[in-house]
């Protein structure tokens, strides 16, 4: 996975992550994690209200649908796309067929942001 200096593969990565919507720690940056993830049906709307929230597609179609004051929109990410959720926006990641994906967000981030309940998962370690 990884070799003195520190370098990671993320292909090895992506092959260590068995279920869907389990993030692991791939690396760490300051205060923000590097995170990839498996993504595969519908997730839970929730919102990070203290932070926003960085989704780059590798394999995959993703769809993000978004809450906020200007009503309810999707946005479609494909491989090598990269979307920006804004802090507080509140959000629902779907996948109809398997995606892998990186995540960038603060140290601490919890999956389901404010919304909690039974698909919290905790930052796994590769």
């Amino acid at each position: 996975m990884s070799d003195a200096s520190g370098i990671r593969n993320i292909a090895d990565a992506f092959a260590r992550v068995a279920e869907p919507w389990q993030p692991h720690r791939l690396a760490s940056v300051n205060d923000y994690d590097v995170k990839v993830v498996k993504l595969d049906g519908e997730f839970v709307w929730h919102s990070h209200p203290e932070t926003d929230e960085l989704f780059l597609v590798r394999s995959g179609r993703l769809t993000i649908a978004l809450r906020d004051a200007d009503g309810e929109r999707e946005v479609e990410l494909g491989p090598d796309d990269v979307f920006v959720v804004p802090a507080g926006v509140e959000h629902r990641p779907r996948a109809e067929e398997a995606v892998e994906a990186l995540l960038i967000e603060p140290a601490g981030t919890v999956n389901t942001g404010d919304a909690g309940g039974a698909r919290t998962q905790p930052v796994r370690e590769l």
